[in-house]
């Protein structure tokens, strides 16, 4: 992955440890931005820890807003009673804005039937964590037709429904690989269809820009319409016929005109999370704390430069 090598890490590594030595985290401790943005990671950033080294971790590296693995979180219960999870989130002063994810929702027959049924205790849980959203990625892989999007609707109404009682948003993420759902357009059409207030729209920055989308296509955006971001740059290079989600760059890395996107979403009403989420195998098995340092060193020249 661009950006990230030995160097980086050890130099990281070492600001944190000497600022966990002077009884602080590896920066300032983090609050809000006055625009109400706030640098947030992702459970899959973090993936090869358990939930509790990633809490941590990330609380450790100064992050103060999190995407938990919703399924590393039920593990957590299993070994430690049912709340543990939000407790430990609670102590570490954490707080989950959003919640990692459910896939297969969007392929036919028993993937289908089981992601449904895996949204059923997925809902409890982001809701015992506080957390009022969860992230439905369309990664579906098979060729589709027009007809097929009358039973999307169906499929999401009925998932919406499953979340309306836990007061739980499920969030419809587009990905550049989808056949069903890889775009700005075609997603605000579906949660504007389907018209249910615990469908929302949101936006991942790498889809966006290696996808099929247009800048432009964000004038379509109503004020108040994103739910969530999940914020991380694009490489020059692998080209991106053959880029993989692994090859996601640090934001600011890369070539995805970042401010300028942030810019525009901040004038649509968006005042929330920026998650960073990176695939990288080298990334995931890194310290989560020196991953939350270099979110905050990544992502806040970002929000200082709104407006």
């Amino acid at each position: 992955m661009p950006g990230f090598n030995r160097r980086d890490f050890m130099a990281l590594s070492a600001g944190v440890t000497a600022m966990a030595a002077a009884g602080g985290s590896a920066t300032a401790a983090q609050t809000r931005d006055s625009s109400g943005l706030i640098v947030c990671m992702h459970g899959i950033t973090s993936s090869e820890f358990d939930f509790r080294t990633c809490m941590e971790g990330w609380a450790k590296g100064g992050v103060k807003a999190a995407e938990p693995d919703l399924a590393k979180a039920r593990d957590h219960e299993v070994a430690n009673g049912k709340g543990s999870a939000r407790k430990l989130i609670d102590d570490l002063g954490l707080t989950a804005y959003s919640s990692t994810n459910q896939l297969f929702w969007d392929e036919a027959g028993d993937q289908r039937t089981k992601a449904l049924e895996d949204l059923k205790w997925k809902v409890e849980m982001a809701e015992s964590l506080g957390a009022t959203r969860i992230v439905i990625p369309s990664t579906a892989s098979a060729d589709h037709k027009l007809a097929d999007y009358d039973q999307l609707y169906a499929v999401l109404h009925q998932m919406a429904e499953i979340a309306k009682p836990h007061k739980v948003a499920l969030m419809l993420e587009f990905t550049r690989v989808s056949k069903l759902v890889n775009n700005v357009r075609t997603s605000l059409d579906i949660v504007r269809k389907v018209d249910h207030p615990n469908l929302r729209f949101m936006i991942d920055l790498y889809h966006f820009w290696a996808g099929p989308s247009k800048f432009e296509d964000l004038d379509l955006i109503r004020p108040g319409e994103i739910h969530h971001v999940h914020f991380a740059d694009m490489p020059r290079l692998p080209p991106v016929e053959v880029a993989e989600q692994k090859d996601r760059a640090f934001p600011g890395e890369g070539i995805t005109p970042l401010q300028k996107i942030l810019n525009k979403l901040v004038s649509l009403g968006y005042n929330r999370a920026l998650s960073l989420e990176l695939f990288d195998m080298t990334v995931r098995r890194t310290d989560p704390a020196v991953i939350a340092a270099k979110a905050l060193q990544t992502i806040t020249p970002f929000i200082k430069g709104v407006g």
